[in-house]
């Protein structure tokens, strides 16, 4: 079966890549590194003005969305182009306060993640212990449960909200990914609700932020695929391109066929939102990128490794991207699940 875009989502593709290579991200990425928002933050506010955030957002809350077919669009070209920022973590949350069916926290806080004029992190289960970063979001969000599970009974979910400053603590934890900050979350502040629809709210938006991790990750081993693709054409060896090698080309191809077979699972995991259907595509993607990313590493030599070259900023985040919102082994466990009825062990 062929996932094929239709010429508006294209168009949207090609527009959000124009506005990303006008923006020249690399600065941008490096600046936010280091603890220096500005340039991000100015680029967050361009992507808003593009719709990109909208997307998870209903229309009664002045958003555009549901819309995950081209909420994928979009963060394929974000991933492509290295963007950084709680991208995925302004979706989830968005997710769920959308899906949270009380109005009240919908209506106070998605027009601001809609516009582009807050940013969010959250804390889901089966989300991963750390939150992305808490520094820079305006909401934070954490949806916990304030007792162990038993036998016999579920514990209620609860959600809580706080504000920048006053959500996550203590020192950033190191990622892979300069540009990822990691923090252990801390469910303190408002507590907006309670109960199994906290749950079932929780349940959607781990789905929602593992399509755009999904997403941005094959955007980003397109992007070492199409930088490794220009390098060995230009590096040479005994007086030849080492591309002109069949071992090279045999890598590439590869790395081509692995990203190519990922992206058909991304599109149909947007049509269904079957969290197995999702999460078979996040693994896909995630490895995909990951083995394209060695590839990339190799072929490039020594260069790769040096953090002033722009491929390291690629490189270090498809490593981190492969395991965020849920290991390879974990997605593939809940595609083992679904598929027998239930029961892993079957």
């Amino acid at each position: 079966m062929r996932f094929l875009l239709d010429a508006e989502q294209r168009a949207f593709a090609d527009s959000l890549n124009a506005l990303l290579t006008a923006a020249d991200t690399p600065p941008v990425v490096r600046a936010w590194a280091t603890g220096d928002r500005t340039p991000g933050r100015a680029l967050w506010s361009r992507l808003a003005d593009a719709g990109v955030f909208a997307l998870a957002v209903p229309e009664a809350y002045e958003g555009v969305g549901p819309l995950p077919v081209e909420l994928a669009v979009a963060f394929v070209e974000l991933g492509r182009h290295g963007v950084p920022g709680p991208l995925v973590e302004t979706v989830a949350a968005a997710t769920l306060l959308s899906e949270l069916g009380e109005s009240g926290p919908a209506k106070r806080l998605l027009p601001a993640l809609a516009s582009g004029e807050a940013l969010a992190t959250v804390a889901l289960p089966g989300g991963g212990p750390f939150v992305l970063d808490a520094e820079a979001a305006d909401i934070h969000l954490t949806v916990d449960s304030p007792e162990a599970p038993t036998r016999d009974t579920t514990p209620p979910a609860r959600l809580h909200l706080s504000g920048s400053g006053s959500g996550p603590t203590g020192s950033a934890r190191p990622s892979l990914d300069p540009a990822r900050r990691l923090t252990l979350p801390h469910p303190t502040g408002e507590l907006l609700a309670t109960g199994p629809h906290v749950t079932r709210a929780a349940a959607q938006a781990l789905t929602w932020a593992r399509l755009a991790t999904a997403a941005q990750a094959l955007g980003v081993g397109l992007a070492l695929l199409d930088r490794t693709v220009e390098y060995v054409k230009q590096r040479t060896q005994f007086g030849v391109p080492i591309g002109s090698f069949q071992a090279v080309k045999h890598q590439l191809a590869d790395a081509k066929i692995a990203l190519e077979f990922a992206r058909p699972l991304l599109f149909g995991a947007a049509l269904s939102m079957a969290p197995a259907d999702v999460a078979a595509a996040k693994v896909a993607a995630g490895e995909a990128a990951y083995a394209t990313a060695r590839t990339a590493l190799q072929l490039h030599g020594a260069i790769g490794y040096t953090a002033e070259y722009d491929l390291s900023l690629w490189l270090t985040k498809a490593r981190a991207l492969r395991t965020a919102w849920g290991s390879p082994a974990e997605c593939r466990a809940e595609v083992l699940t679904a598929v027998s009825g239930g029961d892993p062990r079957s």
